[in-house]
């Protein structure tokens, strides 16, 4: 666990934060439009006249009070970082276009469609730490339930890194897993979006976002309990998937202090 947050602690340090702005194409392309508002801004400034600057100033002092409270509520509700920064870049985004649109709607437009392009063609990164589970292929899985060798229970995440839901929820995974894992209980995940074919055959359905990701608990190569259920698709809403969703779905407080006490 304390390598873990050790890791965490790198990754979001400021020189974790400026690594990741530089080498992934959805951190820069923010931060480069971000930035390019600086230099328009004050390049307009000797435009405009003082009575609309200050009526911009005002603008941007609001937008950025109602930013930073949209984000201190989304650090406190959000459990992991992938989803926290997904929200706040949109929030960040919407509050940009609002202002560019007080300042002159041809550059709301412009970034409307820059935003438009770069989720089109770039992706947040998922967290990429697996924890104590096992990224396994459908092969490997089928092996290992039908072989029996290894633990009694498997608990298998099915993802899509292409699914924003799956990015968003990538950290729980891992988490729980250092944890919870021991010699009766193993974790699995599985990329159902590098291997699409085999998505039917434990009953998901790529096409339907509701579904990713799905965690299926097997006993001795059999399925006993998932997450989202079949039935789960009739209801208006799913409930977010967080840690504890998880642990009570599955009893994972339960069935490790079954093995603490050698049950």
């Amino acid at each position: 666990m304390e390598k873990n947050a050790d890791s965490d602690q790198q990754h979001y340090s400021i020189a974790g934060i400026l690594n990741l702005t530089a080498s992934e194409p959805y951190f820069l392309f923010n931060f480069l439009a971000f930035f390019s508002y600086i230099p328009i801004r004050f390049a307009a400034s000797s435009l405009l006249s003082p009575h609309f600057t200050s009526h911009l100033l005002h603008r941007e002092i609001q937008a950025f009070l109602a930013f930073c409270i949209f984000a201190a509520v989304k650090m406190v509700k959000e459990e992991t970082w992938e989803a926290f920064i997904a929200d706040t870049l949109f929030y960040a985004e919407v509050f940009l276009v609002a202002i560019a649109l007080v300042l002159d709607y041809h550059l709301a437009i412009w970034y409307m469609l820059s935003f438009l392009v770069m989720y089109i063609f770039t992706q947040q990164p998922p967290y990429l730490s697996l924890g104590t589970s096992n990224q396994l292929t459908p092969l490997q899985l089928e092996t290992i339930l039908t072989e029996g060798r290894t633990s009694k229970f498997w608990l298998v995440e099915f993802r899509a890194l292409s699914s924003s839901n799956c990015i968003r929820t990538s950290r729980l995974f891992p988490e729980l897993s250092i944890t919870f894992s021991n010699k009766n209980l193993s974790f699995g995940t599985v990329d159902i979006g590098l291997f699409p074919n085999v998505a039917p055959k434990f009953g998901i359905s790529l096409g339907n976002s509701k579904q990713l990701p799905t965690y299926i608990l097997f006993e001795n190569a059999e399925e006993v309990a998932r997450f989202p259920e079949f039935n789960l698709e009739a209801k208006a809403s799913i409930p977010v998937v967080t840690k504890k969703l998880l642990c009570r779905h599955f009893e994972l407080d339960k069935r490790l202090l079954d093995y603490v006490n050698g049950k």
